[in-house]
């Protein structure tokens, strides 16, 4: 197991726009940075620079609004645009309440909003999560590692709200190069009990730890994470997806 972890964010990274190279922008950074990096590294990448550098993006200009997102905009005060987006992007409605939407999204991901987003974007555009994190993870881990000449894993994360609980953490909606679980399941504790049924959201909590170094504000959409190459290994973002037969909230 690893006995520590070191967390730091990466300074310098441009503003990013549709169609850049955001792995060679990220690793560039890297090396502007003179820090070095390590075998095993974990880079985690907020979605927000993903979205941007993939074109995932919405003109508010361009979206026809349902009488459905007009009523709900009205009632509640928001843009009935954004709610339009919200709802295209949504697979199912799970709950609105009080100008609030949880909906799942075409990933699987249950989330506030389905993951649409007006912050740090130009005004008058949203961001929409990428089509396919596991991809965009892909492509960053394979470019990271050519620029840097070392073997890394690379989360694309997000910010979700949590039940029960205040506040928001960070969230991996897509992996590559990483095991997002660890499961414990059939070891023994220290009296020698089986544990039963824990299996740990590894990648889950790695991305929690990057925000803790690039914050909302800070213009440092990506953290790397030393000290986590136990937890190299194949897996997606979909193995954290809790499957509907499993599910008791639903």
């Amino acid at each position: 197991m690893a006995a520590e972890l070191h967390v730091f964010a990466v300074p310098g990274i441009k503003e990013v726009m549709p169609g850049d190279d955001l792995g060679r922008a990220i690793g560039d950074a890297v090396l502007r940075s003179g820090r070095p990096t390590a075998s095993g590294d974990v880079f985690v990448v907020a979605q927000k620079v993903v979205s941007k550098a993939e074109g995932a993006l919405v003109r508010l200009a361009d979206v026809h609004v349902s009488a459905m997102a007009q009523r709900w905009g009205e009632a509640h005060g928001k843009d009935p645009r954004i709610i339009q987006v919200v709802l295209e992007e949504a697979r199912r409605l799970v709950r609105m309440e009080r100008g609030i939407i949880i909906a799942e999204t075409r990933h699987g991901f249950v989330c506030a909003n389905a993951g649409v987003d007006a912050s740090n974007v130009p005004p008058g555009y949203v961001t929409i999560l990428p089509r396919d994190p596991n991809a965009s993870a892909a492509r960053l881990r394979d470019a990271l590692t050519a620029i840097l000449g070392q073997p890394v894993a690379v989360i694309v994360s997000d910010t979700f709200g949590r039940p029960w609980r205040e506040g928001a953490v960070n969230v991996a909606l897509g992996v590559a190069g990483l095991a997002p679980l660890a499961d414990y399941r059939g070891r023994a504790d220290h009296h020698g009990r089986r544990l039963q049924t824990t299996v740990i959201a590894v990648a889950d909590e790695l991305a929690s730890a990057a925000e803790l170094v690039t914050g909302k504000t800070c213009k440092t959409p990506v953290a790397v994470i030393r000290g986590a190459a136990e937890w190299h290994g194949d897996g997606s973002g979909e193995a954290l997806v809790r499957q509907a037969s499993t599910d008791l909230f639903r």
